[in-house]
């Protein structure tokens, strides 16, 4: 599985669909891991940060706080980087909005263009535990429609994984600043915290 995915991921950073398509996508295609982590997080599209300079997934401030929330659950920035895998429902930096605040979200067409490569990489990885991060990613396990304060702090089984998902970290987030939903926050991080200890992670 590792020669797979090291083939696989050669083809993600070659991969030139969106560019093709006419998308204003910016900088490399951003993911880091291997075939043996058990853990994955996916996370909505890389930012300007992670596409400019760190080139390291959830790098920038958004970034930070996800990493806070890790820390709270027992991990460690360096150790989570060094353990899991990192990837996005999209691969590289969509560029920014066109008012100007924040950055540009991928298009459904984008999201297509990209899928493949998301579902290849949880094939080859196989993880034990999936957390998306924000909506998109959400939405790729549980649909559209759905509001996030239904299903942010709750423990699924999803085509035999364990699924836990968690908000968009972005401090611009209305959501995240609501106490209510940092009760689900809080309550989704706890549900990590088990299954940490459970599967020795």
């Amino acid at each position: 599985m590792a020669d797979e995915l090291a083939r696989i991921q050669l083809q993600i950073r070659a991969c030139q669909r969106c560019a093709l398509a006419g998308f204003p996508i910016q900088g490399p295609p951003i993911f880091s891991g291997h075939a043996d982590a058990r853990l994955m997080v996916i996370g909505q599209a890389p930012g300007k940060v992670e596409a400019n300079t760190t080139h390291q997934p959830f790098s920038g401030n958004a970034g930070k706080r996800l990493f806070r929330w890790f820390k709270q659950v027992g991990w460690e920035e360096a150790e989570f980087r060094a353990k899991f895998y990192m990837t996005s429902v999209t691969k590289c930096f969509p560029g920014p909005n066109k008012s100007g605040r924040g950055d540009r979200a991928p298009s459904r067409k984008e999201q297509q263009l990209c899928e493949e490569w998301l579902l290849a990489e949880i094939a080859l990885v196989d993880p034990e535990v999936v957390v998306p991060v924000g909506k998109m990613a959400i939405e790729r396990f549980f649909g559209r429609g759905r509001r996030l304060d239904e299903i942010i702090g709750g423990r699924y089984q999803i085509d035999g994984r364990i699924v836990i998902p968690l908000p968009h970290p972005s401090g611009a987030s209305a959501w995240i600043q609501k106490r209510e939903h940092q009760v689900l926050i809080s309550r989704a991080l706890g549900h990590l915290a088990v299954v940490k200890a459970e599967l020795g992670l």
